[in-house]
């Protein structure tokens, strides 16, 4: 959602959440108007076993039940630029299948630059009783992952940056990736604060058949939430995020890992 669609939106109905999910400390200097603040980032899981999944969503109701969340409703993200909180929580409400969901492109550098008002007023939660049924379709599992390395149809997407997939850079207990996993760094996504336009993403995945199984991951599921996105806007219809990704794959020996 651009700049200027969000602004028509807000003018024209009051049925919409729009959250901030930069750190309060940035949400304080300015933001837009109505907007409610949630750091996502304080919301880290890297167990994807069935009894952590259960957790996950415990938590993730109880943090949709007090942004206020309701099915009839609109929500849209915006962080900074088009970045990895944002996209977490795009990715977050598709799990529950709550279709009424954007970020806003380009974030609340580009709503500034382009002239839209900003301000400092804090808003109040109103909260609900969100009781959202899961979508496993957008998320995968260790164990899942595990059973399809190697498979035909199926690309895995390193979303972290070459030092991290190459095991330069070391952010658990093993360094490395996950076996037959490709390296697209989430930023490549990006231009100028905003996603690329559907051409470049397009040159940008053109190894990953848009029929094939896809599986995004990073260190903690935001830049994989981010590339997410972007495959999602380029039509691609069978798109999973890890949601433990390199946090949980790397400090389990029992899991393979792969260096470049």
């Amino acid at each position: 959602m651009s700049p200027k669609e969000l602004n028509q939106l807000l003018v024209r109905h009051d049925n919409i959440i729009l959250v901030d999910s930069r750190p309060f400390g940035e949400y304080s200097q300015g933001h837009v108007k109505g907007a409610v603040n949630i750091d996502l980032f304080q919301f880290h899981w890297n167990d994807t076993s069935k009894r952590g999944i259960r957790d996950f969503e415990h938590q993730s109701r109880i943090l949709l039940s007090n942004l206020g969340v309701k099915k009839s409703q609109e929500v849209v993200f915006y962080d900074n630029v088009s970045g990895m909180s944002s996209a977490r929580g795009v990715w977050l409400l598709l799990y529950f299948y709550h279709k009424k969901v954007s970020l806003l492109d380009g974030g609340f550098d580009k709503w500034k630059k382009e002239g839209f008002p900003v301000v400092t007023k804090t808003n109040p939660f109103f909260k609900t009783n969100f009781r959202g049924k899961p979508n496993p379709k957008v998320l995968a599992t260790a164990n899942e992952i595990k059973k399809s390395i190697g498979k035909k149809g199926t690309a895995l997407l390193d979303a972290r940056t070459k030092e991290e997939f190459e095991g330069i850079h070391v952010r658990a207990a093993r360094a490395g990736h996950i076996p037959s996993a490709i390296n697209i760094d989430w930023k490549e996504n990006i231009q100028g604060g905003s996603f690329k336009n559907k051409e470049e993403l397009s040159h940008l995945y053109s190894k990953i058949a848009k029929n094939s199984k896809v599986v995004t991951y990073c260190q903690g599921g935001y830049r994989a939430a981010n590339t997410f996105v972007a495959l999602n806007i380029l039509g691609y219809k069978n798109v999973k995020m890890y949601l433990g990704s390199w946090g949980e794959w790397g400090n389990r020996p029992e899991l393979p890992v792969q260096f470049q």
